[in-house]
């Protein structure tokens, strides 16, 4: 004879599920990972770590350098030169935050929980978003003091954020790095898979650039200035010439190239099996 199960007792209380809560239940996922942790710590200590070594070296070599060589030392280029390394553990994250859901499954359970699909998605973007650029931003500007406090001792290297576009680049450093890991969780989305998002993005912004050489310069003037990897980093520079994009143009293209991610994403989550 078969036992039946005993029945499960209804919730006195049942909620709707709302953008808010799923919100709210995504950055309960997000911030419980060991991996979110350690990644986002990393991405601090390199873009404080590395302009502070950098500082450190050109104080130090200062009077053997050539004026070629120290033409080449702005100091706004010593203290965003974190963000070139950090990124990476930002565009990794970015990529393991909703493929690692995908490796072990756990993505079943949220679309179980909300069936209508987009509302995860959209969650994942604003939490990630708000929690890279709160944490990407102070790093940014502490590290262009530690990078000025040890340059002290060479007048031209000192500069202030009340000079012209230096608190825009430091602070465009900080949406770079939130605009690039954005781009790389839709990238992540796209593909399901971490080792293809890892790769995706490396291949959009490390690899490509330097194959373009072997096209004419008026061929790379042409293109360079458009593609992802370019038009990213020019919402940072302070200077641009007249074969890159303006800061306010580069912000322009990145956030048409993240949303064109983020609406395919969109269009395969929606259109896929689980």
């Amino acid at each position: 004879m078969t036992a039946l199960a005993p029945a499960v007792p209804r919730l006195q209380n049942v909620g709707r599920v709302t953008q808010a809560r799923v919100i709210v239940s995504e950055w309960t996922k997000l911030h419980s990972l060991r991996s979110t942790r350690w990644s986002l710590f990393v991405a601090v200590v390199l873009t404080i770590g590395l302009p502070a070594i950098f500082a450190a070296v050109t104080s130090s070599h200062w009077g053997h350098m050539s004026p070629h060589e120290r033409a080449n030392r702005h100091p706004l280029d010593i203290a965003l030169a974190g963000v070139n390394l950090s990124q990476l553990a930002v565009g990794v994250l970015g990529v393991l935050v909703i493929t690692g859901e995908y490796a072990t499954g756990m993505i079943r359970a949220s679309f179980t929980a909300v069936p209508r699909r987009l509302p995860v998605l959209w969650a994942k973007i604003v939490v990630f978003a708000i929690v890279s650029f709160v944490l990407m931003l102070p790093s940014t500007l502490a590290a262009f003091w530690v990078s000025q406090a040890i340059l002290d001792k060479h007048h031209i290297l000192q500069t202030s954020l009340s000079a012209h576009g230096v608190l825009r680049s430091v602070a465009g450093g900080a949406v770079y790095l939130m605009l690039f890991g954005v781009f790389c969780m839709a990238l992540g989305a796209i593909v399901r898979n971490t080792a293809g998002g890892i790769a995706a993005f490396v291949a959009l912004f490390f690899v490509i650039p330097p194959l373009l050489n072997v096209f004419p310069t008026s061929w790379q003037n042409a293109i360079n200035p458009w593609i992802p990897n370019s038009a990213f980093r020019a919402i940072f520079q302070l200077t641009h010439g007249a074969h890159s994009l303006s800061p306010a143009g580069g912000l322009a293209v990145s956030l048409g190239y993240v949303a064109f991610a983020v609406g395919v994403a969109a269009v395969l989550l929606v259109r896929r099996d689980t």
